[in-house]
């Protein structure tokens, strides 16, 4: 496998975090959770954090475009994991408490087998020629997204190869307005993006219905926080607990190194999602002028939904209807 895909094998926390044993009524599910310290991590000062953008981050499913048939294409992300053989050797020896580094892997054969199109993520480790495991036991990837795939459907519904373009939702020219429009491919190449959307994670910021399916693209980074808190845990505490900008499932800093650092909500214990969340306490303007674009979309299509409501302006995304 010669290519590598972007992102970050692994966004570490912005704290060092500690494991502690959940109740034995929920062992079953989850023997453990994680949950943060007050000490900043290593990598975090390194990257020098105090000098990073903080940005929101978005609940979805991560993508990636590049090249795949000589066009820029979209990709969804799939982890490469052990079989069912391997991943109980492997738990066993997570539950032993002994050192993951000196678990042993044979490549070739505890691993589920991917598509010959997959392609590991950017700084993945190799060795003799083939990825190695992070330390979840997982290699991450990705899969180009075909049209029409009915694995990746949601993914598919978001991209028009025909046009080159993508449904984005992005911050507006005007302060205090998002904006969904097309994104031509071919400025979001090499980028990764978040999809969001009605059958996403249980659509954290209600978007559509089962009968109209809605799905956007949220490149990484795109909201940055405008008032963040400051490096202290009981400060962002306070900033997720008290303001309408801190309803977010959590902070991605963007270090000047190109290091990303992550704090979720659960790290402090907070739950998510939340009733209303600040992505939705925002009005929205939709800006899709067909006329630039030299192709028929297809009438079930969102490229088609939104092409209809070109100009059109709402209170909250979730408020977004098409007509039947």
């Amino acid at each position: 496998m010669s290519r590598r895909g972007a992102v970050q094998r692994k966004v570490p926390c912005l704290f060092v975090t500690e494991v502690k044993e959940e109740p034995s009524a929920k062992r079953e599910r989850q023997p453990f959770k994680v949950l943060a310290t007050e000490t900043i991590t290593g990598k975090a000062l390194e990257a020098d954090i105090y000098n990073a953008i903080p940005t929101e981050k978005v609940d979805g499913t991560c993508c990636y475009v590049t090249t795949y048939k000589g066009q820029p294409y979209l990709w969804a992300r799939l982890d490469r994991k052990p079989n069912k053989q391997a991943e109980k050797r492997f738990k066993r020896y997570l539950y032993s408490l002994e050192d993951c580094k000196e678990f042993v892997w044979n490549v070739k054969e505890d691993f589920k087998p991917v598509p010959d199109t997959w392609i590991p993520a950017k700084d993945i480790e190799f060795s003799n020629g083939n990825p190695l495991p992070d330390e979840n036991g997982h290699m991450p990837g990705w899969v180009p997204v075909e049209k029409n795939s009915k694995q990746y459907c949601w993914h598919s519904s978001v991209v028009n190869y025909e046009a080159e373009i993508a449904l984005a939702l992005k911050h507006h020219a005007d302060p205090g307005l998002l904006e969904i429009s097309p994104v031509p491919l071919s400025e979001i190449l090499e980028q990764t993006l978040e999809l969001i959307g009605t059958n996403i994670n249980a659509n954290p910021y209600g978007l559509g219905s089962k009968k109209q399916p809605l799905h956007l693209l949220v490149p990484h980074g795109a909201f940055e926080i405008k008032n963040p808190p400051t490096l202290k845990q009981n400060d962002i505490l306070s900033w997720f607990e008290g303001c309408s900008e801190g309803k977010v499932e959590g902070i991605v800093w963007h270090c000047h190194n190109g290091c990303l650092i992550k704090l979720h909500r659960h790290h402090l214990g907070l739950r998510w999602p939340l009733p209303d969340t600040y992505l939705n306490s925002q009005p929205v303007v939709i800006s899709f002028n067909r006329t630039k674009y030299d192709c028929d979309f297809e009438p079930r299509s969102l490229f088609h939904h939104f092409s209809n409501l070109d100009g059109q302006r709402f209170d909250r995304l979730k408020d977004i209807k098409f007509d039947a």
